[in-house]
């Protein structure tokens, strides 16, 4: 591994793991050997980073050259906190993934007053009534969103029948005890709101709609708006 990968990754293993962590579990969450971890250390120090402890001991990242310094007040880390606990429980196994080292970067930019205020942050997230798991594809499905690429998918209604779509997907929305997709069904040949339980033989196409996405989610959200409720249906 060339040693700027080892580097980034022993970063964000200091900002990962709870502090103060040994050497060997520095190690083991970079993949090399204690005698390589201690060189790349002294190599981050060297850069720049205050990092404080020994071997025996354990280490703590203090400062981080990787990162610009970020302030905020303890309201906004309260909701900064709240709100990447919510992405953590609802969302799929990448996005949670995600919100945890977003949170782990911002942690270590901030202050040692506010680092603390954000760790023992006074508000938690929890659902009793979990959604259901999200599958796979929610992860395709976003990433076509973002290329603006069409989809191609069966999709079940709620009396069972099935259909073979194709979609423009638009946007994801979390709603209380599902995931849905905002789309431009070519079938319908109008806006539609697929849940995404209930795809199945989602794949990629090769017809791309940009760059519609923006103006064709724009027109949908307002006539979402107009109609006063969530979303026509599939």
């Amino acid at each position: 591994m060339p040693k700027s990968d080892r580097l980034f990754r022993l970063l964000n293993a200091f900002r990962m793991l709870p502090q103060p962590v040994t050497a060997a579990r520095l190690a083991e969450e970079t993949g090399v050997s204690e005698r390589t971890l201690y060189r790349d250390i002294q190599a981050l120090r060297a850069a720049g980073a205050l990092i404080d402890g020994a071997a025996g001991t354990g280490y703590i990242l203090t400062e981080d050259p990787a990162l610009p310094p970020q302030m905020f007040t303890r309201l906004e880390v309260e909701a900064l906190v709240l709100g990447l606990a919510e992405v953590t429980q609802s969302g799929d196994a990448l996005l949670a993934k995600a919100a945890a080292e977003a949170q782990a970067k911002i942690i270590a930019t901030l202050p040692d007053r506010v680092q603390r205020q954000a760790i023992h942050a006074v508000s938690r997230s929890y659902r009793y009534e979990r959604r259901t798991p999200a599958p796979a594809h929610l992860h395709l499905l976003r990433e076509a969103a973002w290329e603006e690429r069409a989809v191609d998918l069966t999709y079940r209604d709620a009396s069972g029948q099935e259909t073979a779509r194709r979609i423009w997907p638009l946007g994801t929305v979390f709603l209380d005890r599902e995931v849905q997709v905002l789309a431009f069904c070519c079938l319908r040949q109008d806006f539609r709101r697929f849940k995404v339980a209930q795809m199945a033989e989602v794949r990629p196409a090769d017809e791309s709609f940009r760059p519609r996405r923006v103006p064709l989610l724009r027109v949908f959200l307002d006539r979402l708006r107009e109609q006063g409720r969530p979303a026509a249906r599939a």
